[in-house]
């Protein structure tokens, strides 16, 4: 029989088989390293190992959720209204408000843009509520004017803007969708699982800052402290501003919620069993890290945005590229030149091979053509596949020269390779 250090040598050899997640090179996916304040408190927790579906399981963790997720509804502008719980991630967050949409308007249709998280379409098949998507601009965010003419068809119950798609990070006209809910009658839910905490940078355009200055004015928000927030997985966060809402998870559990009359968690959640670490670890954070506009969290959102630009007025400026919009947040995308697109794109997978030689993380993104400027390219197909990057970690703002040094001898590798 192995002993608990043979098996834990195992796993740290198992271990070894990753991407370096916590590097500044590591610049594809949304994983940004859980501060060491977040681990250590989850830990902690840990040797208690608390539940936070009833108070009886997780007391203690129960009151650090509460006091943490009002600490996010403060940040979007709710104050001491609202009702909000954590969860596994965005996915989860997204199907309760979802699924309470539906319950506040049944057999009304749920409209989400083409560039909305995959997610939304499947939470709607299995909630049975109807569901469309709304075409996206040249920048990929909701197009504002299709979006009205839906909702001139009638039977429109939500409709969900998208703080931050997930392929390129463009913010869907929260200003303009709000301002078409005084005309017609519906109900609005920001998915700002990737994006949310933007609200707190300082370095926004003027049209991505008067998008989340607007959400406030939704029904209900999915923010995920596991991207941005410096949290481990999972730990999603899903938020109501009408706490009435609360009524329509009533169920009775006479032997899980006798230990007090205040409110259990477990009674405004779909889930039932819940990670009380996960609340410590984020109550931890935000007390070491306050979401406060000027403060040090939100610089380094700031920072991440700042490379971001950075990064792509360099691919903007050399030939050798084609480029999406500007970077509304922290991610971008672009593409080789090429004579065609079916080119362009597989061009995309041999700088990607080789930027990775070169220890330079990237990632690809299969999008409409249409979302990128491909100039004079013959468009021998709907779609192109871009690399993408993104920048979240503050350190990025310090890295992009090495980054773009490591992208440019990967490219012109690439472009000398045949095929």
């Amino acid at each position: 029989m192995k002993d608990v250090e043979a098996v834990l040598k195992e796993v740290a050899e198992r271990l070894k088989d990753n991407y370096p997640y916590g590097d500044p090179l590591y610049a594809g996916q949304m994983l940004k390293p859980p501060h060491d304040v977040a681990r250590r408190a989850y830990e902690m927790a840990l040797k208690i190992n608390p539940n936070n579906h009833a108070l009886d399981g997780g007391r203690a963790s129960s009151a650090m959720e509460k006091e943490a997720v009002a600490q996010l509804a403060k940040m979007v502008g709710w104050g001491d209204t609202h009702l909000g719980h954590l969860c596994s991630g965005g996915t989860m967050a997204n199907l309760e408000a979802l699924w309470i949409a539906g319950q506040l308007h049944p057999g009304k249709t749920i409209l989400a843009s083409t560039q909305a998280h995959y997610t939304h379409q499947r939470i709607a098949g299995v909630l049975g509520v109807p569901f469309e998507t709304i075409p996206c601009d040249r920048a990929g965010r909701m197009d504002a004017q299709a979006l009205e003419r839906r909702l001139a068809a009638g039977g429109v119950g939500t409709v969900v803007a998208t703080m931050g798609t997930t392929a390129t990070g463009a913010v869907d006209p929260l200003q303009t969708i709000v301002d078409l809910r005084r005309r017609f009658d519906f109900r609005i839910h920001a998915d700002a699982a990737y994006g949310g905490y933007f609200i707190l940078a300082d370095n926004l355009s003027e049209e991505t800052e008067a998008a989340f200055a607007c959400m406030r004015e939704a029904a209900s928000i999915v923010i995920d402290p596991h991207k941005h927030g410096l949290q481990p997985y999972g730990c999603g966060c899903v938020i109501f501003h009408d706490p009435s809402v609360g009524r329509l998870y009533r169920h009775d559990s006479p032997y899980t919620y006798f230990t007090s009359t205040d409110l259990h968690l477990g009674e405004i959640s779909l889930e039932c069993s819940r990670p009380g670490a996960a609340a410590v670890a984020l109550w931890a954070t935000q007390q070491l890290f306050p979401l406060v506009p000027d403060g040090e969290f939100a610089k380094g959102l700031a920072s991440g945005r700042a490379a971001a630009i950075a990064l792509y007025d360099r691919i903007n400026q050399d030939g050798r590229f084609v480029t999406g919009s500007a970077p509304e947040l922290d991610i971008l995308v672009w593409a080789p030149r090429a004579k065609r697109v079916s080119d362009a794109s597989a061009l995309s997978q041999r700088v990607f091979d080789e930027a990775a030689r070169g220890q330079l993380h990237l990632a690809l993104a299969t999008l409409p053509v249409d979302l990128i400027d491909v100039q004079n390219m013959q468009r021998d197909r709907d779609t192109i596949v871009c690399l993408r990057s993104v920048l979240m970690k503050p350190e990025h703002r310090e890295w992009v020269d090495r980054i773009w040094a490591i992208l440019e001898a990967a490219t012109g590798t690439a472009l000398r390779t045949p095929r």
